[in-house]
C-alpha cells in the first residue's frame, strides 16, 4: 500500500480569479504546493487534480503528474476523492490545499506517521495553537476542541472554548487532510449533516456519524491564499524568511 498526495486545483476562485496559477516570485502558486509536498519522507505520489488545461499544462511543465478531474464535481475533497478511486493501491491518501504554499514535511509528516500509530483512526489533521486575539473571534478561522488522545470533540467557526474565564487556549485547523482511502471514498458518498450545513464545515459531517478525527498539534503557522491581500502578505513573509523555492 502506498501513501497517495492529492493537490485539487480548481481555477475558478471567486475571491482570487485563478489562485492556482497566481505567481509568486515568479512561482505558480500551485508548482509551489507541489514542490513542497514533493520533499515529504512520507509521500510515494503526488497527484495535482485540475479542472482546467492550463493548469495541467503548468504543472506538466515542472515534470509532475496531473490528471483532469470532471467539472461537475463539487468541491476539492470531491476531486481528491476521484482520483483515489481509481488508484486502490493507495491505502492512504492526502488532501492537500492548493491556498497553503507553506506546507511542509514538519506540517505533513506527523499527520501520516499519527495514523500509522492509531490503526483504529482513519483521518488526521494538525491543529496550530492560536496566537492573534483577533483570529479567536473570526468566522474565517476554524477552530477545534479535542480531548486527551488528541481526539476532535467539535470545530467552529466560533471560538470554543467560550471564554468564560481567564486562561483558555485556542486552536486553528491548518493544513492537510490525511485519510485511511476507505473512509475518504464513504466520506464522499455521504449527503451533508445538518451541523455541516449550519457552520460549512465538511470535518462536522464525520462527528456526526460517530467517526474519528485525530488532531495533532504543530508548532507552525501557515499563510492562506484566498485573497490579493493574502498573496501580498506571503510576499512579505518570503522576503523577510528568504524563499527556499528560488
Amino acid at each position: 500500500m502506498t501513501t497517495l498526495a492529492v493537490i485539487p486545483a480548481r481555477l475558478g476562485s471567486t475571491r482570487l480569479p485563478g489562485k492556482p496559477l497566481v505567481e509568486i516570485g515568479g512561482v505558480p502558486l500551485v508548482v509551489r504546493v507541489l514542490r513542497r509536498v514533493q520533499r515529504c519522507r512520507t509521500i510515494d505520489r503526488v497527484i495535482v487534480a485540475a479542472d482546467d488545461e492550463r493548469v495541467v499544462e503548468a504543472v506538466s511543465a515542472c515534470g509532475a503528474e496531473v490528471v483532469m478531474t470532471p467539472a461537475d464535481l463539487a468541491s476539492g475533497g470531491d476531486r481528491v476523492a476521484w482520483v483515489a478511486r481509481k488508484r486502490p493501491e493507495a491505502g492512504i491518501v492526502l488532501n492537500i490545499q492548493v491556498d497553503d504554499p507553506l506546507v511542509g514535511p514538519d506540517l505533513i509528516d506527523p499527520l501520516v506517521a499519527a495514523l500509522e500509530e492509531r490503526p483504529d483512526v482513519s483521518l488526521a489533521l494538525a491543529a496550530k495553537r492560536i496566537e492573534k486575539e483577533e483570529e479567536i473571534g473570526n468566522p474565517n478561522i476554524v477552530k477545534t476542541v479535542f480531548s486527551r488522545r488528541g481526539e476532535a470533540l467539535y470545530f467552529s467557526r466560533s471560538p470554543i472554548p467560550y471564554p468564560r474565564n481567564p486562561g483558555g487556549c485556542w486552536y486553528k485547523h491548518i493544513g492537510p487532510y490525511v485519510y485511511r482511502r476507505e473512509l475518504l471514498l464513504q466520506f464522499s458518498a455521504w449527503p451533508r449533516t445538518p451541523l455541516e450545513e449550519t457552520e460549512s464545515l465538511e470535518m462536522l459531517r464525520l462527528l456526526e456519524r460517530g467517526e474519528t478525527i485525530l488532531v495533532v498539534p504543530v508548532e507552525r503557522d501557515t499563510i492562506e491564499i484566498d485573497t490579493p491581500e493574502d498573496v501580498a502578505a506571503l510576499e512579505r513573509y518570503l522576503r523577510e524568511k528568504g524563499d527556499d523555492l528560488l
